[in-house]
């Protein structure tokens, strides 16, 4: 086990709000990348930074194709003997729908060749002030009638206790591959709430990410933690057409609503550490989560 913990969780019976150490939200300047010094502050403050058009309709529409193409080559590949072999897709429990496909990197050229482009990597480094490494990749999608909620987190307590994630120098990018609305299970966030880490309490099991990742139990915030946030930060939620981004820091509490109307809200999700900040043994875990999810260390 890591001896130094500077965000200790799941190691108490009691909860607990830590201040957020010398961790900047924010490393680079506006002459390193393309956000200016207005978006960078704003992300300083508020630890997330929105991005109105990304991907401009014609690179919507293609990267759109090429969601639905790894989609439907799931859906083939899940016969009834099968469905739960492959832990790169997240299915829901009941109706086997599928919530998450990971590894897009690997398993797509046109994903990877996007991902690999100065508005995303160099984005990612122009906010961590180095070189980065892809801490995984996903397809998120809440389908129509049938999309579940994920409940209130942090990526940051989850990467640091199961991924051996020293410290809050991560980011994530979540890009709109369909219209993200305030009626199909858009991301809500609670602004300004990554200066502060809630400590957890439990113990992680073994295998946890099996289950965390369609319903996390495990490593999210009590009651009265969230109410204490939701009162001083409040809830924004993140709306913004196909092709709009948002860039998340590691640490912001944030969670999604179910999807009860007929049309699917469907994201690309990267989350990008620093070459800097490279994960070593789990805090509170017995063992690091599979690759995929934590451990390609490659510089992009």
């Amino acid at each position: 086990m890591t001896v130094h913990d500077m965000y200790p969780t799941r190691g108490s019976r009691e909860p607990a709000l830590l201040y957020r150490h010398d961790d900047p939200t924010v490393y680079g300047k506006p002459e390193d990348g393309m956000l200016t010094a207005e978006q960078l502050a704003h992300h300083e403050a508020a630890g997330y930074t929105d991005i109105e058009q990304l991907l401009n309709d014609a690179e919507v529409e293609k990267y759109a194709e090429e969601m639905d193409r790894l989609l439907q080559e799931t859906q083939k590949s899940a016969t009834s003997a099968d469905q739960g072999d492959d832990e790169h897709v997240v299915r829901e429990d009941e109706r086997q729908e599928v919530l998450s496909i990971f590894d897009v990197h690997r398993n797509s050229e046109l994903f990877a060749e996007l991902i690999s482009d100065e508005r995303v990597a160099g984005v990612a480094r122009q906010i961590l002030g180095s070189e980065v490494y892809i801490h995984h990749s996903r397809i998120s999608y809440k389908p129509g009638l049938v999309g579940t909620p994920f409940y209130w987190h942090s990526d940051f307590e989850t990467w640091h206790a199961e991924d051996g994630m020293p410290r809050m120098r991560a980011v994530t990018l979540s890009l709109a591959l369909t219209d993200n609305t305030e009626h199909n299970g858009s991301v809500m966030v609670m602004p300004g709430s990554h200066k502060v880490f809630v400590s957890c309490v439990g113990d992680t099991p073994d295998e946890h990410y099996k289950s965390a990742l369609q319903d996390q139990r495990i490593g999210t915030p009590d009651d009265v933690s969230l109410g204490m946030l939701a009162e001083k930060y409040g809830i924004q939620q993140l709306n913004g057409p196909a092709g709009s981004a948002t860039w998340i820091d590691c640490n912001l509490m944030r969670g999604t609503n179910g999807n009860i109307t007929p049309f699917a809200r469907a994201n690309l999700v990267v989350a990008f550490n620093s070459v800097e900040n490279e994960c070593g043994e789990p805090y509170r875990a017995d063992e690091a989560r599979p690759d995929f999810l934590a451990r390609d260390v490659e510089p992009i």
